[in-house]
């Protein structure tokens, strides 16, 4: 048995604060009667309607984050650091999400929640190919010349790297640096930075903007949104043929 409201919020329906406000409203019946008490509990047997509307537990939820810089990718932390668990809304929060795979501490940018176990098996275990997008800002003039070694893959401590793809965005010579985009389909730890410092150009800070077909457009750092049936649809097709290949 949960609270009628806290019901509503693993639902979808609503934050559970907003979801208090409709049960006070008298939008919500349970088992034909309407409810506009706060403290009335529900199990799975009963039958909740919002405004005539059956309603129903989403079972697997999918979740895009623009993590700010500062905020650790796990669920909790052992330094007392902030985890991207703890600026999450709460009613995101109860489905009990987890992050698909790591940005660094320092990092910011796309990093997907669910609670799909096995949808993130698929989007970051050994034979995902999926395609990563990272704008970097690395010390120095980083030489044209280079970009042919990405392109073929080269040795990164006791590993070469698989083929990537890296653009060269500007140049700030009166800073010596320079800003770079660079597209991977693995996720090595630390990958981005061990790469751009074995090349001699150690970044400064790093971006990740696209995961998939995935970005954070119109997110500012710290928000969330539930990914569109297109995202996932295209997410899962990705994975899918990556690891049955």
């Amino acid at each position: 048995m949960e609270r009628l409201q806290k019901y509503l919020a693993r639902c979808g329906v609503a934050s559970r604060r907003k979801a208090e406000e409709m049960i006070a409203q008298g939008h919500v019946s349970v088992n034909g009667e309407i409810i506009t008490e706060m403290g009335f509990k529900v199990s799975g047997n009963d039958v909740v309607l919002v405004d005539g509307n059956s309603i129903a537990v989403k079972e697997h939820v999918y979740y895009v984050l623009n993590k700010p810089r500062g905020v650790i990718s796990t669920v909790s932390d052992d330094k007392n650091r902030k985890s991207v668990i703890s600026i999450l809304p709460d009613e995101i929060k109860e489905y009990r999400v987890f992050p698909v795979g790591r940005l660094d501490y320092d990092t910011k940018g796309v990093l997907l929640l669910t609670n799909d176990g096995d949808f993130m098996n698929m989007l970051v275990g050994p034979k995902s190919n999926i395609e990563k997008e990272y704008l970097a800002r690395v010390d120095g003039l980083f030489p044209k010349e280079l970009i042919g070694k990405v392109i073929k893959g080269f040795r990164v401590d006791d590993y070469v790297t698989r083929p990537a793809k890296l653009y060269i965005e500007e140049y700030d010579k009166k800073n010596n640096s320079s800003l770079v985009r660079l597209i991977i389909n693995e996720g090595k730890n630390h990958q981005v930075k061990k790469m751009l410092s074995t090349l001699g150009y150690p970044v400064k800070r790093l971006t990740r903007t696209r995961f998939g077909s995935v970005t954070i457009d119109g997110l500012k750092e710290g928000e969330v949104r539930e990914l569109t049936p297109h995202e996932l649809k295209t997410l899962y097709g990705m994975a899918s043929s990556n690891n049955f290949k």
